[in-house]
């Protein structure tokens, strides 16, 4: 047989995840890897049961290396069978074969009592395993970093925004907190998550499994043996038309990179020219434009949104086939989750690669941030004033109040600091208000709320993704 051909799709309408780590976990070639895994640690648990003969394990992982199977060939002919299992397994059968040259029978460990639904349900939580694995080991290097910019920007005062407009002095270091809890709680849905073996013969009975086994042993112990063996969860009963694992493991996925487009999206309005209170670190050759050489996009959030806004609908499709999965083996709700499930392992690795750049090099400008906090001026903190002032003037304080505010929005913006400081004056007795009281009240540092003690609670309520052994720097003006 021909070698293995590199994985087709290479991602050129994929940026977000065109990286050789992702292909390596979820390409096909680690695909029919996984599935040649399921095969092999089969057939070491029948011969370990004296269920195939003694040496067929040996035989069959030695055939079971990917590199002998030609994938373009599998995949077309997978459309005879309407999986990969079915012509992959002639070729196994034909590679075990030719390997006994002990004669020892080891054909015969080959699928014995198994499905294809048992070995490709089998192999997806394998994949999707290590995939999550990886994708872990990424997030937490990113939430990481998100904790120590929280640190770090604790008192950096800058201006919330509330449907799109300035509403209350804000500290970046909280927004990061927010962040950082957003991600972590999505990496934790991830954590909880468990893979489970399949093993439930043709119809989910285990009909086959018990003529095999015989009274020696349970098609239940061989089951719990093959979990131990690749690494995943026994279970109680054959899970075949109950999708919740992949359903589950679909909304885990999703949950991060929803989580990551929100970091995402900030990001991009953040490093606005306009707004100009972050920037995305620089790379050579990242960022460029074909048309305008002045340009300098911020490409590892706009990678990182696009990975959002394809999940979703992915993990729909996950939800719509499980529905659909008709009598005990689904005519086509089946095979609809294997792109879907796929599509959300590669985005989430992808976006995952991409924040985890994102976050260790996020540039951070206190400057700007006091500058767009300034643009509203002191009218930003009406409602610190409203709260402190209204009960010193007594019944009509808060209409008096509010008439400086609609009477100070008539100015010119440029003049609407120095009228709202001038009208309050005049609105509020100095022995009621003094003019030291007044200044404190109109300070952005002095209307942060609990910020701080947010902040403390998000970071301490998630110690795992904050650890500073893997916090990597951020850089201020």
């Amino acid at each position: 047989m021909t070698a293995a051909l590199p994985d087709g799709d290479l991602g050129l309408l994929s940026p977000v995840s065109a990286a050789p780590r992702v292909t390596a976990l979820t390409g096909d070639r680690a695909v029919l890897a996984a599935i040649l895994r399921v095969e092999a640690a089969w057939a070491g648990v029948l011969e370990e049961a004296s269920l195939a003969p003694a040496g067929s394990a040996a035989v069959v992982a030695a055939a079971a290396g990917v590199d002998r199977y030609d994938l373009a060939g599998i995949a077309v002919r997978a459309q005879g069978g309407a999986n990969p299992v079915i012509p992959l397994l002639a070729d196994l059968r034909a590679e075990v074969k030719a390997l006994d040259t002990a004669g020892v029978g080891a054909a015969a460990a080959v699928h014995a009592s198994l499905t294809s639904q048992d070995v490709l349900d089998s192999a997806l939580m394998l994949l999707a395993k290590d995939a999550v694995a990886g994708l872990l080991a990424g997030i937490r290097e990113s939430t990481a970093a998100l904790a120590g910019l929280a640190e770090r920007h604790r008192d950096t005062v800058c201006v919330g925004r509330s449907l799109t407009q300035h509403s209350l002095p804000y500290s970046f270091g909280l927004r990061a907190a927010q962040w950082f809890a957003g991600l972590a709680d999505a990496a934790a849905r991830l954590e909880n998550l468990e893979f489970p073996v399949q093993t439930g013969g043709a119809a989910g009975t285990l009909a086959a499994g018990t003529a095999l086994a015989g009274p020696a042993v349970t098609p239940f112990e061989l089951s719990d043996r093959l979990a131990a063996s690749l690494g995943l969860a026994p279970v109680a009963a054959p899970w075949h038309t109950n999708r919740l694992a992949v359903t589950a493991l679909g909304d885990a996925l999703t949950a991060v990179t929803d989580a990551a487009g929100k970091i995402a999206g900030d990001v991009l309005f953040l490093s606005r020219p306009e707004v100009a209170e972050l920037s995305e670190p620089v790379a050579p050759g990242r960022g460029g434009s074909s048309a305008m050489p002045h340009k300098q996009n911020p490409v590892l959030s706009v990678l990182v949104r696009s990975a959002a806004l394809q999940a979703p609908a992915l993990a729909a499709q996950l939800h719509l086939a499980a529905a659909s999965f008709n009598d005990e083996r689904a005519d086509g709700a089946w095979h609809a989750e294997w792109p879907a499930l796929r599509s959300l392992l590669r985005l989430a690795l992808g976006a995952a690669g991409q924040l985890r750049e994102l976050t260790a090099g996020l540039q951070v400008h206190p400057d700007a941030m006091r500058r767009n906090l300034d643009l509203f001026g002191p009218l930003l903190l009406s409602e610190a004033v409203g709260a402190a002032v209204a009960p010193l003037l007594g019944d009509g304080g808060r209409a008096r109040l509010q008439e400086v505010v609609d009477r100070t929005l008539q100015a010119p913006a440029a003049e609407q600091g120095a009228t709202y400081r001038s009208l309050l004056r005049e609105a509020v007795p100095a022995d009621a208000l003094t003019d030291e009281r007044l200044e404190e009240l109109l300070d952005p540092a002095n209307y942060l709320g609990q910020s701080g003690g947010i902040i403390r609670r998000l970071l301490d309520a998630r110690p795992g993704f904050a650890d500073p052994a893997l916090q990597k720097g951020v850089s201020d003006d």
